[in-house]
């Protein structure tokens, strides 16, 4: 054996649990009530599995560009992934004999679409995941049959975008790997990962190119890793920070119980912090701070309870439970399996008592990704929030959007972000072109100020100047200057604060004050988009949606009235329905400042 697996555990099950430990999940499942609820959870869906179609080599999207059977290999990871656990934790067949078609169906497809890798990267995770668990119930026809699909359609594809990459997948021609080998985003996190896994099931049988694989897909992941330094932030949103973390979490775990080490991975920077992040990154009532093409429902999220275990850190693991309670969106594939992986509530007690992480404070300053998150109150569904980007429109997945904010309160999200469209949509990732005349990724559809009516320079950053916590109030300003140069201004700054309300109570409270200089005279807009009823009166805007009214003063500049309109598109983009812009146009400014404060009515 070589000595990257020196220490291989040759026996299956080797990925995420080894075999003895469904006697623990067991155990657990009979004492504890959440674990009982997982696992009620994870039968009912295995349940549903079994009365749905199997897995289709189905390519969907815009030919010839951009065609992909993501949502097909997802639906093998998390029918894999239920069923083959039921398995194990009941010893019933059915279930087995179900996942066993759908990694047999896989297996027979031509391909598991390379173009798109990370439609070959989740397909491998799902059938080696299965392989591995299901391995002693396995006849040797269909041992071998998956095993060699793995090998052919997975490791050997990964060693082609490795070394020897195709014009297909390439973006830099002077470099032999593929471009997600080594970049800095979630695309590196999944499809190493899913090297890892795949390698390491079939790693006593192809041990050379087992070893050689991990050994390149630990040189990849760094890159990627290194996005969550210093302090656990992801600059593609919440919702890509969950996917990346997804199967940064699985790549992590299958080396340790396979190998016995991630090999230092885990002790990079903003590792053990990157829990918190996802923390603040949803609101009270589940819903993230949903920037770049991130969608707005959070969901439950077990890569907690691995990062629980991972860094000691029981707040970790109340967090998991809490993201079940709130998530408003469909877990990701295979979620409870995780789940029920990774709970173990005896040793979150211990953590608890012996190295207690320190309580999270209620607001949050992300310097190198220039976020800034406050609320009122972590356990209250009815607590104010705010989340507030600087950012960088270079970003991977970011729209040019520098300055927007959300705001939730009394049970509500009172200003949204609209979230991307369609990848589908011709340019949609031309960053220097198309991208940019889409509403939702335009300057005029988020929560910002429009100069001139031209869009943000996409090159453009902006760094938050300042941040400070108090227990009455918490603000940061953010330097947009660059944003709008092209639009002719000297000086732009955006100060958001959670402050006092107009009776003096801490945190209930809304500000937003715009400070904008113009070489000159310029039209300037203020936006916030909202899913409330909209009623205009002057310079106050009354704004309601469930049984809950808040307002919205304009304190500044003097004269200056709201309006309000309804947000539209026009195909080929996603209609947007029930959604007002609230405004406020200054068709002549040069040097002003726009204060806008909002609060329960």
């Amino acid at each position: 054996m070589s000595s990257l697996l020196s220490t291989l555990h040759t026996q299956h099950p080797r990925l995420f649990l080894l075999a003895g430990e469904e006697e623990r999940i067991r155990q657990t499942i009979a004492t504890d009530p959440l674990a009982a609820d997982y696992f009620a959870t994870l039968q009912a869906e295995g349940e549903e599995i079994l009365l749905q179609p199997p897995i289709e080599h189905t390519l969907v999207g815009r030919e010839p560009t951009y065609m992909y059977m993501l949502g097909e290999s997802r639906r093998a990871v998390h029918h894999v992934y239920s069923l083959a656990l039921l398995y194990r934790l009941t010893g019933q067949s059915r279930w087995a004999e179900r996942a066993i078609e759908d990694m047999l169906t896989a297996a027979r497809m031509d391909d598991w679409n390379p173009a798109h890798w990370l439609d070959t990267a989740e397909m491998m995770n799902a059938l080696a995941t299965g392989y591995d668990w299901l391995y002693d119930i396995l006849t040797l026809e269909q041992r071998t049959e998956i095993r060699q699909a793995i090998y052919q359609k997975g490791l050997l594809e990964a060693e082609i975008a490795y070394w020897d990459a195709p014009e297909r997948l390439r973006r830099d021609n002077s470099a032999p790997r593929a471009w997600w080998a080594r970049n800095a985003f979630n695309w590196n996190n999944v499809c190493n990962s899913g090297v890892i896994v795949g390698a390491l099931a079939l790693a006593d049988d192809y041990p050379d190119l087992a070893e050689k694989l991990v050994a390149e897909a630990l040189l990849g992941l760094p890159y990627a890793l290194a996005s969550y330094a210093p302090d656990g932030a992801w600059a593609e949103g919440p919702g890509y920070w969950a996917y990346a973390t997804h199967y940064t979490t699985l790549g992590f775990a299958a080396l340790e119980t396979a190998l016995g080490s991630d090999f230092g991975l885990g002790e990079l920077p903003g590792m053990a912090e990157a829990g918190w992040f996802r923390m603040h990154g949803a609101g009270p009532n589940g819903r993230y701070f949903n920037f770049a093409d991130a969608a707005e429902d959070s969901s439950f999220d077990p890569s907690f309870y691995y990062l629980a275990l991972r860094y000691r850190n029981p707040a970790y693991a109340q967090a998991a439970a809490f993201s079940r309670q709130i998530g408003i969106g469909i877990p990701r594939a295979g979620a409870y399996a995780r789940a029920l992986l990774w709970y173990q509530p005896e040793r979150f007690a211990e953590f608890a008592l012996s190295s207690p992480a320190p309580l999270t404070t209620a607001d949050a300053h992300y310097k190198n990704t220039h976020l800034a998150f406050f609320r009122s109150a972590w356990d209250d569904p009815q607590a104010f929030y705010v989340g507030f980007k600087g950012g960088d429109n270079k970003a991977n997945h970011s729209h040019i959007d520098l300055g927007v904010f959300v705001f939730d309160a009394l049970g509500q999200r009172w200003f949204s972000d609209l979230c991307g469209d369609d990848y589908t949509l011709p340019g949609y990732w031309e960053t220097h072109g198309r991208r940019w005349s889409y509403y939702r990724l335009s300057t005029a559809g988020h929560n910002t100020l429009l100069i001139n009516t031209l869009n943000q320079d996409p090159d453009a950053e902006a760094p938050l100047i300042a941040f400070s916590s108090a227990p009455a109030q918490a603000y940061a300003i953010a330097d947009l200057t660059a944003a709008y140069a092209p639009a002719g201004a000297l000086r732009v700054q955006r100060r958001v604060a959670l402050c006092p309300d107009s009776h003096g109570r801490p945190r209930r409270a809304l500000l937003i004050e715009d400070e904008v200089e113009t070489l000159a005279p310029a039209m300037v807009e203020w936006r916030a988009h909202t899913p409330a009823a909209v009623e205009v009166d002057g310079s106050t805007a009354y704004l309601r949606q469930g049984g809950k009214t808040m307002v919205a003063r304009l304190l500044a500049p003097a004269g200056a009235v709201f309006c309000a309109e309804a947000a539209l598109t026009t195909p080929p983009q996603r209609p947007i329905s029930g959604i007002t812009r609230l405004m406020v146009r200054l068709d002549n400014a040069s040097q002003t400042t726009i204060r806008v404060q909002v609060e329960e009515e």
